[in-house]
């Protein structure tokens, strides 16, 4: 659904990694007309439900750790699923996104 809404919004979206499909984490890598956002990272909550964080390296432009961060997750979890996202605003898809799951 992510990825048909960003499509749907004039931006391009990909599975870069496949994971579980009832219990995989997601990552979302979040860019901008191939400028790198966040990386977004959707956890369960304590209190219930799940929640979205913003992790990896504190500069989302340092490709080089937010793909080294990406592969330790993944080699961590490997039912995590890794998603781009590349639009304006991703972060504001992917809480829409959230909201309607």
């Amino acid at each position: 659904m992510l990825i048909r809404r960003a499509e749907a919004a004039g931006g391009f979206a990909t599975v870069l990694a496949k994971g579980d499909d009832t219990s995989g984490i997601i990552l979302v890598q979040c860019s901008n007309r191939g400028d790198p956002g966040p990386l977004l990272e959707r956890r369960f909550a304590m209190t219930g439900g799940y929640i979205w964080e913003s992790v990896g390296p504190e500069d989302p432009k340092d490709g080089e750790s937010a793909e080294n961060y990406r592969q330790r997750r993944r080699d961590a979890d490997p039912d995590l699923w890794i998603v781009e996202l590349d639009i304006a605003d991703a972060p504001r898809l992917v809480a829409e996104w959230a909201a309607l799951t």
